[in-house]
């Protein structure tokens, strides 16, 4: 065997171990740590339940919790809060410049997406039910773009199937976002302005305001549990690297040999 087929074979047996690269990917950074996030207020009536951080920056006003419940922190003002901005700032504008794949959408009612970019010049509204597909794919990654509003539907659903995952879908909103009341709703809302999720309204992701005021009503909002790095993308990447040392020591074997 050549030393230029054994550096070949390790290269190649090393991609075969990698993770494969996510279709599109959106870093959080400490913004992921929060499930309701806002600049001026957080303001809560009625028996919300939030399973993860709140927070708010510059403003330093949240008010409603009791009776509502937080299992996780409170950050009012404070460096934490101003970081987690500072992040969301960063990912809503690397939201917007993700390629578009399916330009021209307006509204989604009672059909099935794939994964991909969504892109709207102005709004988007979501009515019925709404499945996103996976199309069981190692890591499908959903983004909706839109230039204004997002509005979704009393007792609207998305529907996740086919390995599509809640950590892994984004709705960046170019102004506003209102969840109607009842509704099932997946995926962070990054908006540029507020946020209102109506009464009853269940989240399944993160409601991030950049630029205004998050308002809830009796709402379930709960951080993905899978926003965690898998285990075995971890065990992959080991594996990886084990196999390159491993040619690396056999290259080495092989030149003493040749001299």
């Amino acid at each position: 065997m050549n030393i230029k087929y054994s550096v070949s074979c390790v290269v190649l047996a090393l991609g075969l171990y990698l993770p494969a690269k996510a279709q599109t990917v959106l870093d959080l950074a400490t913004a992921g740590n929060f499930a309701v996030l806002a600049v001026s207020t957080v303001t809560n009536t009625g028996n919300t339940v939030v399973n993860g951080n709140i927070g708010v920056s510059p403003g330093t006003s949240v008010t409603g919790f009791g009776p509502g419940v937080v299992n996780g922190t409170i950050y009012a003002g404070g460096a934490t809060a101003a970081q987690a901005q500072t992040d969301l700032v960063t990912a809503y504008n690397f939201a917007t410049g993700e390629s578009v794949t399916n330009p021209g959408v307006s509204a989604f009612a009672n059909q099935t997406l794939t994964p991909g970019v969504y892109n709207s010049g102005s709004s988007i509204g979501v009515t019925g039910t709404v499945t996103l597909d996976g199309n069981s794919l190692a890591n499908p990654v959903f983004v909706f773009q839109m230039g204004s509003t997002l509005t979704t539907a009393i007792s609207s659903q998305i529907v996740l199937t086919n390995g599509a995952r809640a950590e892994n879908v984004f709705w960046q909103v170019g102004s506003s976002a209102t969840l109607g009341g009842s509704s099932t709703f997946v995926g962070t809302i990054l908006a540029n302005t507020a946020i209102t999720a109506g009464t009853g309204a269940i989240v399944d992701g993160r409601l991030l305001a950049k630029g205004g005021a998050v308002t809830l009503d009796g709402n379930t909002i709960s951080v993905p549990v899978g926003a965690v790095p898998e285990p075995a993308g971890t065990a992959a990447l080991f594996a990886g690297f084990a196999v390159l040392v491993i040619g690396i020591r056999e290259i080495r074997r092989r030149l003493v040999l040749n001299h």
